[in-house]
């Protein structure tokens, strides 16, 4: 009897000993935002050489060395910090080559401005000589750019460009207008940066001998007031004991924009001529770009952002004219403008267009007359991503065969021989080698993390590049709840996309709580076959459901489907939200006395507006960085949406939830940085006001010094940690 006690003791101890070695971990935020435990692998930085067998990439940051694409070996060592005897100079960051790969740019020191501008001090590297420039010893740089044949660097500094010629080591005054808050020559003002994306506002000619640039008066435009608290530091006490004012020109919707003026300057005579883009200072100057011939390439739109024109300009005379005229009815997504590809010397061009309610590529003559639609179909091209030339083929990314996923094809120039390159649906993006040899492409879906392969040009796969095997291996070890599709229909007749993650443990006989994710922002996706570990396991593992809905105004689905939020931001997505709340309250296995909202951004704006006017359907709800009134945010982006609030005062103010705060019933966070630069935290202070004045009850928390990413330090974990316990105790 002794012996078969001890033999199940035995057994029964072996059993829990093994359960406990295959147990499977839950995902912790330190996971997700510290350590990266799921963060898929992938390949960054390689820079295709001008024969396109070859490319380029930084070995760890001291080194440049050239690979073979074919093979994946290294061919050679392009240069290396020891090669430059300069003490100063330790690594080497986000580099460039010239037009012939004689000569190679880079920087240090990087210190950014807003999100995509930035300081840095750059070197140029002389392949053939072996020898280090520095671009200027006068104080760090903007923007540095070598000419195409390598012998001079334009820039900005201090608002002014500045052309440095390596040979010589001069340093050419190209504008001395330049003025803090006032003139900005070379450099987009901070709206054109973030909104069309607009980073760098001067070009060089083809042959080097000109340089189109842009001016930006922006004296007109009303100063935001930013305070950025310094901390106590006992060294430097006396100056932290007041905060810091920080201004800088931020044009909101209805507001004056700066005035962009174009001008040429040749190199040779040192003459600059101003480019005549019209007399109409309200307009937008989004590009400056440059045909294979020689003329200069201007963007031009108008304030309302439905009107879309290309100029040929005479860099010697300044004169100009329309080539391209593009209207809609609405708004032309700014998405497509570096779609523009000139082909066989500049005698035709490429663009991409919704003319016929969907995204598609069509050629033109020069003159801007229509010669054919390439690509057709009830689905968008979501990426042009170039042309060979030599065999006459596109390379696009379209939204096939769902919405939810992304493909890579090849198309001929007459339309025909249509061709899908990817093996695997889920979402995949290529990036392809000069001459169009080789693309390397990113693939993942819902259950496999990235994987890179290489590919030659008709889609056959060379060699994997990064397959993530040990995060696979990771994740059969973690307790990784699965994403799963479904779409349902409104009762408006809508069919909405949406996905769900269900608890490991699920069980369709119980009920359980939703936390619903969304942006909802124009031509934005949160529904997409990808591959993504987030905060939502974590709610998961504890027992919650978690689902996202796309409504209407979202992408991928055609323009009426995107257009529909027109002059109306807000309404017809909280309209998709609450029904996707009904929707998911009818299921047997969701208690529909639980469910909750967030978002982040326009999902903050939307996310409020689910709480006040959809305050029957959510318990709970948390807005991060939330824009509460677009009359607060920028022209640029909320004027393409609504026009501006002179012409549409009731479509900014219904769907405004600062102007709903009395329908509030549930819990409700509100969490903003003090130093957002983009939604400004004056939006949650006002309603914060308007939900006091109303006797509502919230809870609201701040993070100091933040941008509008909220980052930094510990600052993610702890967020996230806040936002997981409001969600215990509230849903």
């Amino acid at each position: 009897m002794k012996i078969l006690l001890i033999a199940s003791f035995l057994i029964i101890s072996t059993f829990q000993l093994y359960a406990q070695e295959v147990e499977k971990k839950n995902v912790t935020l330190e996971d997700i935002y510290t350590n990266w435990t799921y963060y898929p692998q992938s390949v960054y930085g390689l820079t295709s050489m001008n024969d396109g067998l070859h490319y380029s990439t930084l070995v760890g940051d001291s080194i440049i060395a050239k690979f073979s694409y074919k093979t994946g070996d290294k061919v050679a060592d392009i240069v290396s910090v020891k090669d430059f005897s300069n003490d100063k100079v330790k690594e080497i960051d986000n580099y460039t080559f010239n037009s012939d790969e004689t000569k190679l740019l880079f920087y240090i020191n990087r210190n950014n401005i807003y999100r995509h501008s930035f300081t840095a001090t750059y070197y140029v590297w002389d392949l053939i000589r072996k020898k280090l420039f520095s671009v200027s010893n006068k104080g760090d740089q903007r923007l540095a750019t070598l000419s195409p044949d390598g012998s001079k660097v334009a820039f900005v500094r201090n608002n002014n460009i500045y052309i440095s010629n390596l040979a010589t080591g001069t340093e050419t005054v190209v504008t001395t207008d330049g003025e803090w808050n006032k003139i900005i020559n070379g450099a987009p003002d901070w709206v054109y940066e973030e909104e069309f994306e607009y980073t760098k506002a001067f070009e060089w000619s083809p042959n080097g001998d000109y340089l189109a640039y842009c001016k930006f008066d922006e004296s007109k435009v009303p100063v935001f007031n930013m305070t950025v608290y310094k901390g106590l530091k006992p060294e430097k006490l006396e100056n932290a004991l007041y905060p810091e004012n920080q201004t800088f020109k931020y044009p909101k919707a209805g507001e004056v924009n700066s005035d962009v003026s174009v001008y040429s300057y040749q190199i040779a005579l040192g003459k600059t001529v101003k480019v005549d883009v019209g007399t109409e200072l309200d307009q937008y100057i989004m590009r400056l770009k440059w045909s294979p011939n020689g003329k200069m390439v201007v963007y031009r739109e108008n304030r309302l952002q439905n009107k879309l024109e290309f100029l040929y300009a005479n860099p010697q005379t300044g004169e100009s004219e329309v080539f391209y005229t593009e209207n809609n009815e609405r708004y032309i997504d700014e998405a497509y403008f570096d779609n523009l590809t000139f082909l066989n010397g500049g005698s035709q061009f490429i663009y991409a267009s919704e003319r016929d309610g969907y995204v598609h590529i069509y050629l033109h003559n020069a003159d801007g007359t229509l010669v054919k639609q390439i690509t057709q179909g009830n689905w968008d091209v979501t990426e042009y991503i170039g042309y060979d030339a030599k065999n006459k083929l596109i390379f696009y990314q379209s939204a096939q065969p769902t919405p939810m996923q992304r493909s890579i094809y090849s198309i001929k120039l007459d339309g025909s021989g249509s061709e899908k390159l990817n093996a695997f649906d889920g979402s995949n993006y290529a990036i392809f080698s000069e001459e169009f040899k080789y693309f390397i492409n990113y693939h993942s879906n819902v259950l496999t993390p990235n994987l890179v392969t290489l590919h030659n040009a008709k889609g056959k796969q060379i060699r994997v590049l990064e397959g993530n095997e040990d995060l696979k291996e990771k994740l059969t070890l973690a307790n990784i709840a699965s994403k799963d599709f479904f779409a349902f229909k409104t009762s408006e007749g809508v069919e909405l996309n949406g996905w769900m993650i269900k608890p490991s443990n699920f069980d369709a006989s119980k009920k359980y709580p939703v936390l619903m994710i969304q942006y909802s922002g124009p031509n934005s996706q949160e529904v997409l076959d990808e591959f993504y570990i987030g905060w939502e396991q974590i709610l998961a593992a504890e027992g919650y459901i978690v689902a996202c809905v796309d409504g209407r105004g979202t992408g991928a689905r055609g323009e009426e489907f995107r257009k529909m939020t027109y002059l109306q931001l807000g309404k017809y997505e909280t309209i998709d939200q609450i029904e996707s709340a009904k929707y998911l309250g009818g299921l047997d296995y969701i208690d529909a006395q639980r469910i909750g909202i967030w978002g982040w951004s326009y999902g903050g704006f939307m996310a409020l507006n689910c709480m006040t006017q959809g305050a029957d359907y959510f318990k709970m709800g948390i807005a991060v960085a939330p824009v509460t009134s677009w009359r607060y945010y920028d022209n640029i982006y909320t004027e393409r949406f609504m026009r501006t609030p002179q012409e549409n005062p009731e479509g900014y103010d219904d769907n405004s939830p600062i102007n709903h705060v009395d329908k509030l019933k549930g819990k409700l966070l509100i969490v903003h940085g003090t130093a957002d630069d983009n939604v400004h935290l004056q939006n949650s202070i006002e309603i914060s006001e308007a939900l006091v004045q109303a006797n509502k009850q919230f809870e609201q928390f701040y993070y100091t010094n933040r941008n509008h990413s909220i980052s930094g330090g510990n600052t993610r974990v702890h967020l996230y940690t806040k936002m997981i316990n409001f969600t215990r105790e509230n849903l």
